[in-house]
């Protein structure tokens, strides 16, 4: 299974982002044209922190016939192709850092109007630009596969695992960082069940998911647990933004799968505490929807974004 139709053609390029004095950039991926194309962009935020876009390039298929809908990807600044920053301290990464690199991306490629589809933390990221920020842009959010509190994500994981009932699981998941290779196979039979239930697992999601972060298989050496390590201990432990929700005032899409690590609990406050919600669960999907019901998920993430 191909991330990408061949069918698919697209743009890339990096933008300056000035943070501080320094200038940063911004790597991101057109599908489609902004020019051209009679529908609003779909702004595609990654999960994370600290992974990259392609693990979502299935999501490119909306820039192909019938829908013909512009996509753009990006990576946040610290990952994929855009500037590193492992020398930065923890003070340096915060929330405010990632809303304000997603509108000066949309601002430098001059797009008016436009939808956010975030992912896990790219979902957390798109609700926090909203209630901070109200762009008059912004008409809808597509808030796939993620979570309302840090907190429930957390319990849910825990509950995961723990059913699960495999030691190496438990301890893979317990040293963590300080184990990348044995924290990332715990993190592969986790994922196999509620990460991404396609096999042999899509050479994009190892990609995106795992290698970025967590490096080599085998030694652990390459990768940049950087964004990661300093936002889940610093600007995102205990982050929660449900007391906050009812300020979202864009139509908002509430997206899960059945063996989900964002299971109903975690992502149901985006449903009853946002005005004008919808939530759709994919009965066949566990954290990557775009790719265990591929075909599905682009017709109800078209027609959701048809109808605003």
């Amino acid at each position: 299974m191909s991330a990408t139709s061949p069918d698919a053609t697209f743009t890339e390029g990096h933008v300056p982002y000035v943070v501080n004095g320094e200038t940063l950039k911004t790597y991101y991926k057109l599908f489609g044209s902004l020019e051209d194309s009679t529908k609003r962009p779909l702004v595609v935020l990654h999960g994370g922190p600290g992974m990259s876009h392609d693990y979502l390039l299935p999501i490119s298929d909306l820039s192909l016939a019938p829908h013909l809908r512009p996509v753009l990807f990006y990576d946040q600044i610290g990952s994929g192709k855009s500037t590193h920053l492992r020398e930065k301290p923890k003070e340096f990464f915060t929330i405010d850092l990632f809303v304000n690199e997603l509108m000066n991306l949309i601002s430098h490629l001059k797009i008016k109007e436009y939808d956010l589809l975030g992912h896990s933390w790219g979902g957390m990221l798109a609700a926090e630009t909203e209630v901070r920020l109200h762009p008059e842009g912004l008409k809808s959010m597509i808030v796939t596969n993620s979570l309302s509190q840090t907190k429930l994500w957390g319990m849910s994981t825990m509950q995961l695992v723990g059913a699960l009932g495999d030691p190496s699981i438990n301890a893979g998941m317990a040293a963590g960082f300080s184990d990348p290779v044995n924290y990332r196979a715990a993190l592969e039979k986790l994922h196999a069940v509620h990460g991404c239930r396609v096999s042999p697992v899509p050479k994009e999601i190892t990609f995106g998911v795992l290698d970025q972060i967590l490096g080599d298989k085998e030694t652990g050496e390459g990768g940049d647990p950087t964004v990661s390590i300093n936002m889940f201990t610093g600007a995102i432990a205990g982050w929660s933004i449900e007391e906050r929700l009812h300020e979202v005032t864009v139509p908002t899409f509430v997206i899960n799968g059945r063996y989900d690590m964002a299971q109903d609990f975690v992502c149901k406050a985006y449903f009853w505490e946002v005005t004008k919600a919808k939530w759709y669960t994919f009965s066949e999907s566990s954290h990557t929807p775009m790719w265990e019901e591929r075909e599905k998920y682009m017709k109800v993430v078209n027609e959701w974004l048809d109808h605003i």
